[in-house]
């Protein structure tokens, strides 16, 4: 399949990211080890392992790049002796590198007018306190470290992590949506929304409450394995659900982890069946004519700009799903051709950015996914900072239009790296009514 321009200068961004962060750490490092009080031998020793390293990074890096994976199916020596640990100092480097690059920055800007004042005439000042220098030294290189240990945490503990989000929206068209308890217009919802008490007294749609369970963004690969995938599977089994959606990106860089994880995720058995939509990452590794026949051979149909109607034992309800926005070809008023309007409708859509369009069409309920709720988020002055909302308005939790609403699902694997920080793995239970 023919990459696209921006895909392959995506690429291109990262990959010189990374390996002009390695770069610029290991002449650093290089430096500080000359500069050093250690035996000559010893300096040429750890000069030598220093380089080895940097190559030896640089080379997993250009794998994890590659259009196949390093390993279909790595053993856990090698998973978790060489590649987690190169993701992570990966990741974790990034940071390290902006850090030191500013200190460095910021020490060059403060000479810059002392080294033009400087008087031939004036006595020579005095001789820095190497103590002192070291010590500083010994300071920055510590800070430093600090994101990769903050990356090895995201790593192995909140991508660990599972949490279970529940929803309760109101879908069916006799009666007015709810209210948010948010200031008018677009805004972000809280992860449940409570009735309020006003509307108590409306006559139910659903009744008892249609439990609609959905996952997103598996990314299986390296760091989603099988075995996961099916502690993942039995997590959503035991909500019950009478139906199962899943929203995209299924594989994160190699088609031949889709089958493995279809499979697993055909383990989930619900009262009406699970569909699927396509997301960018299929798109990017395969075509949709040898993709959807893997999930058909499961029993679960992928929804490319086509719609179903579930014949629920509480009424029908419309399901419709498209293609991904970017990279696929996607068709909303294709996927809601001869669908009743009437039918209180759930629209599945990897990627967010639909909503406004879905909404004009009354959709009741967007499910999407695609940004990982940032993936790695910081928290700083009641601020959420992550580089998912410099790309998107809309990248997790709860949103609403007009009688309209969307949910953001932030998936369950990861992409790039196997870091999460304040964006936990998300099953989510809707219980809609």
């Amino acid at each position: 399949m023919a990459l696209s321009i921006r895909f392959l200068l995506i690429r291109s961004i990262i990959l010189a990211l990374l390996v002009g962060s390695q770069l610029y750490l290991f002449l650093r490092g290089d430096r500080a080890v000359r500069q050093s009080r250690l035996s000559p031998r010893r300096k040429r020793q750890l000069r030598l392992a220093l380089a080895g390293y940097f190559v030896s990074i640089l080379t997993i890096y250009f794998s994890f790049l590659s259009r196949t994976a390093l390993l279909q199916h790595p053993s856990p020596l090698i998973l978790y002796g060489l590649i987690y640990p190169a993701a992570i100092w990966g990741f974790g480097s990034l940071f390290s590198f902006l850090f030191l690059a500013l200190t460095d920055l910021i020490g060059w800007c403060a000479r810059l007018p002392r080294s033009r004042a400087v008087d031939a005439r004036e006595p020579p000042a005095a001789v820095p306190d190497p103590s002192r220098r070291q010590f500083v030294q010994t300071a920055l290189w510590t800070i430093s470290a600090a994101p990769v240990l903050i990356s090895g945490y995201g790593a192995s503990y909140e991508s660990a992590g599972l949490r279970i989000e529940e929803v309760r929206l109101r879908v069916s068209r006799d009666r007015p949506a709810l209210t948010l308890r948010r200031p008018s217009g677009l805004s972000a919802g809280p992860s449940i929304l409570r009735q309020d008490s006003g509307q108590a007294r409306l006559r139910a749609g659903f009744d008892p409450p249609l439990k609609v369970v959905q996952v997103s963004d598996i990314h299986s690969g390296l760091f989603m394995s099988p075995a996961r995938m099916r502690r993942y599977a039995e997590a959503v089994q035991q909500l019950q659900p009478d139906l199962f959606v899943l929203t995209g990106d299924f594989i994160s860089n190699s088609l031949a982890y889709l089958a493995p994880c279809v499979k697993e995720m055909a383990r989930v058995r619900t009262r009406y069946g699970s569909f699927a939509v396509l997301g960018n990452h299929e798109h990017w590794y395969g075509e949709p004519d040898e993709i959807v026949p893997i999930f058909d051979a499961e029993g679960i149909p992928v929804l490319q700009n086509a719609h179903r109607v579930v014949e629920t034992d509480r009424g029908p309800l419309g399901l419709a799903g498209i293609d991904d926005l970017r990279f696929g070809r996607p068709d909303l008023e294709q996927a809601l051709e001869g669908l009743d309007a009437a039918l209180p409708t759930i629209l599945l859509s990897h990627r967010p950015e639909i909503f406004p369009r879905a909404a004009a069409r009354n959709v009741a309920l967007t499910l999407s996914g695609h940004y990982h709720g940032g993936q790695v988020k910081l928290s700083l002055l009641g601020f959420e900072l992550s580089l998912a909302r410099m790309l998107s308005p809309y990248t997790e939790g709860l949103y609403r239009l007009g009688g309209s609403h969307l949910y953001v699902n932030r998936g369950l694997g990861t992409t790039g790296t196997p870091v999460r920080l304040n964006a936990p793995p998300e099953i989510t239970l809707f219980h809609l009514t």
